[in-house]
């Protein structure tokens, strides 16, 4: 739960006219750029588009040197062939050694095979009217505390066909850990069996399973919960991540890839979710009331393989994961932050300073991610400028690099309304980029870590993806936390595929979301 704090408007006048607020604006991230995360990015491509460089280069800077000295080239050639056949079949045989060990050091090739989203039943439905009466009837908060999360609901950007567990819409809530259990079991396994159906691969098969969710962890964790349920084997390496927030799928991500690079021709799953039956907030800190307002029941799992017979049936391979933490810092390392209120009420609270601690970790995860991906011509225009501010001293317009240029889809975090907002204007997107975080905003509320994944399930729903596509997903989390990754669709996405969430809404979205 993290920056989803990021997204409402803490911003409420009573009538004693007192205000409490919380910037909403994110900093200006690209005035101040540091060198050292530009570094950093380059650093990450200078493996094996460097050697492929050098390959290039090498005979052309050769040649120019051998024009430039009015050296006989005839005569270097004759050096070059005087050696006997011994010595040239040794140099072959060097040769291939080391593009052998070079290729056998590469890592495989992350593929994402196939994922799901589980989509509750309808029964489940909470619009805006519903929770205003629950939140009424649960005779919890004080009318002050009352009325602000109505304003904050009004203005979140959700609309009437988010979810909620039964315990939360149960009078009274039933907040327990055996309703909490209930809530992980409805939304890993619908998940997942979602996720078996679609790729025909059996749960034994699985050599690798993370599971991320950052507010509830029991004993057996979740991932003990999936080993027991589907029987997987007794080897599986088996992961749970908690504490991580909403940027934690992209890590559980990062993960996997890194496994899967430690043991080739594997197969990982991926459980991303939030549990919100035990983190519903029952007090009056004012800090800690957003989650009620705009968390949602949802959660993902993804099939990843570093087998290479699953190139043709795989949707994507993973490009890039780009991960930033903050968490040295004192004041980005409490901004999110969970404890007890003044009456012993546990919930997490949100910092005066979060925007700003936002922005700069978005800011360096978008500098370091960006030699990655953007097209020469920006990098060149981008370091040009950064060089003529920072060690020149020029006062010249910052230059902001096109984004746009580097992916075709884009699927933020959706924390909630304001970040988003922000975001697109710093990064000057367009309705189109941002409409796939809206519209899951909209349709199933901020579902933590697997927002990023109803995101880009809507955008196959709409049969946008197309072959060699470049998508973008990029989160946040307590920490603090700013993460990115990228994929590369391998064919194109036909629309109305079976078992996407979408299947029955897409035909409304988009919508108009009321100011």
């Amino acid at each position: 739960m993290d920056n989803e704090r990021l997204t409402a408007e803490l911003a409420v006048k009573d009538s004693s006219s007192v205000v409490i607020k919380i910037r909403r604006k994110l900093p200006d991230f690209l005035q101040s750029v540091k060198l050292k995360y530009v570094k950093l990015g380059y650093g990450y491509s200078c493996n094996t588009a460097t050697l492929i460089t050098l390959i290039i280069l090498f005979p052309l800077i050769l040649a120019t040197l051998v024009q430039l000295t009015g050296v006989d080239f005839h005569a270097v050639v004759s050096v070059f062939t005087s050696f006997n056949s011994a010595t040239g079949l040794a140099g072959a045989v060097l040769l291939f050694f080391f593009s052998g060990v070079y290729f056998a050091k590469r890592p495989s090739p992350v593929y994402l095979v196939d994922f799901a989203c589980y989509k509750p039943e309808d029964g489940l439905k909470l619009d805006n009217e519903s929770l205003v009466k629950l939140l009424e009837e649960s005779s919890y908060f004080e009318p002050e505390m009352l009325e602000f999360q109505k304003r904050i609901s009004s203005r979140s950007g959700l609309g009437d066909e988010t979810y909620c567990p039964p315990a939360i819409a149960a009078r009274p809530p039933q907040l327990n850990m055996k309703e909490a259990r209930a809530e992980a079991e409805l939304v890993m396994f619908g998940a997942l069996d979602s996720l078996f159906k679609t790729t025909g691969v059996r749960a034994q098969e699985i050599s690798i399973l993370i599971v991320n969710c950052s507010l509830f962890n029991p004993t057996p964790s979740l991932s003990s919960m999936i080993v027991n349920h589907y029987k997987l084997r007794p080897d599986i390496l088996s992961f749970n991540l908690g504490g991580m927030g909403c940027s934690a799928g992209i890590i559980a991500i990062d993960l996997a890839k890194q496994l899967l690079n430690a043991n080739p021709n594997s197969y990982a799953v991926v459980v991303s979710m939030e549990n919100i039956t035990l983190n519903w907030y029952s007090g009056n800190d004012r800090s800690m009331l957003l989650c009620n307002c705009i968390f949602r029941m949802g959660g993902a799992a993804m099939l990843l393989s570093s087998k290479s017979r699953d190139h043709r049936r795989a949707k994507y391979e993973l490009a890039h994961t780009v991960r930033t933490h903050k968490g040295a810092d004192d004041k980005c390392f409490n901004s999110v932050y969970q404890r007890e209120d003044d009456k012993g009420i546990v919930g997490v609270s949100l910092a005066r300073e979060l925007m700003a601690v936002a922005g700069d970790a978005l800011k360096t995860n978008i500098t370091t991610l960006g030699p990655l991906v953007l097209p020469f011509s920006e990098q060149l225009m981008f370091f040009v400028t950064l060089v003529k501010r920072k060690v020149f001293k020029m006062k010249v317009k910052p230059y902001i690099p096109d984004f746009k240029l580097a992916f075709e889809h884009f699927c933020i975090h959706a924390g909630g309304r304001a970040v988003l907002d922000a975001i697109e204007k710093n990064l000057d997107l367009t309705e189109a980029h941002m409409e796939p975080s809206r519209m899951t905003l909209h349709r199933f509320g901020n579902t933590s870590s697997s927002s990023l994944w109803y995101e880009l399930s809507y955008v196959e729903a709409k049969g946008r993806v197309s072959k060699g596509d470049r998508v973008w997903q990029i989160a946040f989390g307590s920490g603090f936390k700013c993460n990115s990754a990228v994929w590369k669709a391998l064919r194109s996405i036909p629309a109305g595929l079976e078992g996407n969430p979408w299947a029955d809404s897409i035909h409304k979205y988009p919508v108009k979301i009321p100011v």
